[in-house]
């Protein structure tokens, strides 16, 4: 059964590291949560190190941009890893092939134009329209504000016709923008895969970006991490997947199923709702603070 906890610093030192979610944890997609700030600026001040693990399909020097300007100091991470760091592997590999069809906005336009040094040398990615495409890359609706994934239906089956892989970027399904929730990547993936179509994930809670996260930090065996995120599909399925002990952040993405009080989740509520998804993280907390 889930331990509901009111402060991170409640268990925070029977760890090394955290792998801490963004979206829904440090931030609402406009502004920092200050309480979630002061709680990884104290960990690391305690020796911890903090991973910021988020499932942007941008390269992480996007990421910590966007943090920038949010106003997110950067005295609160070690290190950013990013699903769009492991997906660009994956399409400067070719898992989807070299001309693809893009589904995104100009924002994730570094995905294709960032080239990691190690690719520096591989053929080019070249966009092209889904009638000459030999995959997909997914990062986000066209229209993230407006479109839903049935507004794809029939570029989608045209590309299922053709035997086109779909790279997803973002196995995240929906974020909170704000007061405005808003379709992912994950959301088209999951529609596409609905129509028979074939979907590559690379973010949480796949094991490429836990991999990056531990390889990049050098972490041994023994590392004691604790993941922190309120996606119980991607942050903590990925987790417990991965052998990670996992800290549920219930005031997120599911914080009307706890109650009415964003701070303090019902106990019985909260077990009630992990058991319907066979999930149940070691922690729980309201709100990262």
């Amino acid at each position: 059964m889930t331990r509901i906890i009111e402060r991170l610093s409640e268990i925070g030192g029977d760890y090394d590291v955290l792998f801490c979610d963004l979206w829904g944890c440090l931030h609402n997609g406009k502004q920092p949560y200050a309480a979630a700030v002061a709680a990884l600026q104290e960990f690391r001040q305690g020796g911890g190190k903090v991973v910021l693990m988020t499932n942007a399909p941008r390269p992480n020097a996007y990421v910590q941009a966007q943090l920038a300007r949010m106003g997110v100091p950067d005295d609160v991470w070690d290190l950013i890893v990013s699903s769009g760091d492991a997906a660009q592997d994956a399409m400067f590999a070719g898992a989807v092939g070299r001309r693809v069809w893009f589904i995104g906005t100009e924002k994730d336009d570094g995905f294709f134009n960032d080239i990691p040094a190690e690719w520096a040398d591989a053929p080019p990615i070249t966009r092209v329209p889904l009638e000459e495409a030999e995959g997909i890359v997914n990062t986000g609706p066209f229209d993230e504000m407006n479109e839903a994934p049935e507004d794809y239906r029939a570029r989608f089956m045209l590309a299922r016709e053709r035997g086109l892989k779909m790279l997803c970027a973002n196995p995240d399904v929906v974020v909170d923008m704000g007061e405005t929730r808003i379709y992912c990547a994950g959301a088209l993936a999951q529609f596409y895969e609905e129509l028979g179509g074939e979907a590559l994930y690379f973010g949480k809670p796949n094991p490429p970006i836990y991999d990056r996260a531990r390889r990049l930090l050098g972490l041994g065996d023994q590392a004691r991490i604790l993941a922190i995120g309120d996606g119980i599909n991607t942050d903590i399925r990925g987790a417990l997947q991965e052998g990670i002990d996992a800290l549920f952040v219930t005031g997120g993405l599911a914080a009307e199923a706890f109650g009415r009080d964003v701070e303090s989740p019902s106990p019985d509520l909260l077990q009630e709702w992990l058991t319907h998804h066979f999930l149940d993280p070691q922690y729980s907390i309201g709100r990262l603070r």
